[in-house]
């Protein structure tokens, strides 16, 4: 059922308040005292029936209604509101004992109530509250008037976005550009029935027309005749749709940009085309624009992607294990390649007594002993991930948990400390006992910056941080075969390791001696 309408109160002039009371004196007080001093305008009724009438001929924007009258009481005002489809907000005003009934007419559409006697300031914050729903109720009115103008329109157009939707999607998904260019010209062809469909792309430099497809109905032809072609230059540099008896051209346009122009044509003249049909092709032009430009940005992010895995893949194939290397492919967006600060685990390995062998041997020779144990180092440091990070002559600076992240950093280091001892071992079954040479190790944990450092000519994935000084002066304490940690590495790996405290060593560079610790083996 509809509501009734009434008569739509002035807004430019004071809100009319009806009230509904079988008491002159509450009548007169509300109207002089309450009403009339804060702008209302009074309407006043002595029983419910006179109210009702009223209700129909003044139109009100709120009513307050008492509760007990004779002839017609609250509740039958209510009941014949109701009946009537009247939305007017209704008060009532209730006495003490009555809160039970004023409940029960919220059922009935009494938005606000107020007990007798009642004081000036809750009256009028009802009365507001009132006015303020009465006019949100008149403006979801106006607004649903507007949308029901809006939805027949609406309407008229779903079926041609339904048709371009399927059409759309199709056309958004595709990143294939010769595929594309095709799939455009036959929605063309298929949404305005024409004879004949043309795409023409513009060179966004010199302008020119560089990408064209055509096609006929059942039949596919690579020409653009000159006539189509002018028309489509003319449309790229206007930035407007043109067309002629048989013939309708649209821009396709994306931000300030022109990609090209879409067109379709009839071979008999007789068969104009139609505000519709310029309509409907403009929209997919504009499906059209976005699915050119997605398979161009995706053509630039597949080689933009395969150039960063070459750049990752020269940077790192260099320090870390291909296992390494394969993962950082998989998923380059966990590497940084800038600084960093995080947690990192350092092994430093450095030849004991090799300033004496070097004067001993020649320098073929003795670099080939070097590149041996060298090589030894190193293949025990990448069987356990780490990233190599520098050979220093007879030094080998390592260090875990970068560039992927490896929560157990520290065992790593030590399992590949443990396993460069003993392959070193097994190398130096194979050589003469002169030229066997014997590595001190030192592990430190702590934090540093790890990134990318050096300059745009030379750069070198490394780390800076005290735990690398601290590393460095482990092992130069260290002698051949001796591992030595650090107070931080030990709590990370003592569950794992066995050890022999060595207590706190003076330590250079720092004020007060570390407690050192000497790796026996694993558990």
């Amino acid at each position: 059922m509809e509501p009734t309408h009434l008569p739509v109160p002035d807004t430019s002039t004071p809100a009319r308040v009806l009230v509904i009371d079988d008491s002159e004196e509450s009548r007169e007080f509300l109207a002089d005292y309450i009403l009339a001093p804060n702008g209302y305008e009074p309407i006043l009724a002595r029983d419910g029936a006179e109210g009702l009438r009223k209700v129909l001929t003044d139109a009100p924007d709120v009513i307050l209604l008492d509760l007990e009258m004779p002839r017609m009481n609250g509740i039958e005002v209510l009941e014949a509101l109701r009946q009537r489809n009247i939305e007017i907000p209704v008060i009532l005003m209730t006495g003490h004992g009555s809160e039970e009934a004023a409940v029960e007419v919220f059922r009935l559409g009494v938005r606000d109530y107020v007990i007798k006697p009642f004081k000036l300031e809750e009256m009028l914050t009802a009365i507001k509250r009132a006015l303020v729903e009465a006019r949100l109720r008149q403006e979801r009115d106006e607004l649903l008037n507007r949308l029901m103008q809006a939805n027949q329109q609406l309407e008229r157009r779903l079926q041609e976005l339904n048709t371009l939707y399927g059409i759309g999607k199709s056309v958004t998904a595709l990143l294939d550009q010769e595929k594309l260019l095709t799939r455009i010209v036959d929605a063309a062809v298929f949404i305005t029935g024409a004879d004949e469909g043309t795409l023409m792309l513009a060179d966004p430099v010199t302008g020119k027309l560089i990408h064209q497809a055509v096609r006929r109905k059942a039949e596919e032809v690579q020409f653009v005749p000159a006539k189509l072609e002018k028309m489509a230059i003319q449309v790229i540099e206007t930035r407007r749709p043109a067309a002629t008896q048989a013939t309708l051209y649209v821009p396709l346009l994306l931000g300030g940009r022109t990609l090209g122009a879409l067109g379709v044509n009839n071979v008999k003249a007789s068969r104009p085309f139609t505000s519709h049909d310029r309509r409907l092709l403009q929209m997919l032009a504009d499906y059209a624009a976005i699915a050119l430009e997605n398979a161009r940005l995706f053509r630039e992010l597949e080689a933009q992607k395969e150039e960063e895995k070459a750049q990752i893949r020269r940077l790192f194939e260099r320090y870390v294990a291909p296992a390494v290397v394969e993962r950082i492919m998989a998923n380059p967006e966990e590497v940084s390649l800038g600084g960093v600060r995080q947690i990192v685990t350092i092994l430093f390995a450095d030849i004991r007594g090799f300033t004496t062998i070097s004067h001993r041997l020649p320098p073929e020779v003795l670099v080939d002993v070097l590149n041996r144990h060298i090589s030894v180092v190193a293949k025990a440091i990448l069987q356990e991930e780490g990233t190599l990070d520098k050979f220093m002559g007879d030094a080998v600076m390592a260090f875990f948990n970068a560039p992927l992240p490896q929560p157990d950093h520290a065992l790593r280091a030590v399992r590949a400390a443990v396993a460069l001892q003993k392959a070193l071992h097994a190398l130096h079954q194979r050589l003469p006992e002169p030229y066997r040479l014997q590595f001190g190790v030192g592990l430190s944990t702590g934090e540093a910056v790890v990134g990318h450092i050096g300059t745009l000519q030379q750069m070198n994935y490394t780390v800076i941080g005290d735990c690398v000084n601290l590393a460095q002066r482990l092992q130069a304490k260290a002698r051949g075969g001796q591992v030595f940690l650090c107070q931080r590495t030990y709590a990370a790996v003592r569950d794992h390791v066995r050890v022999r405290p060595m207590g706190p060593m003076p330590i250079k560079g720092y004020s007060q001696p570390e407690p050192v610790f000497q790796l026996l083996g694993l558990k």
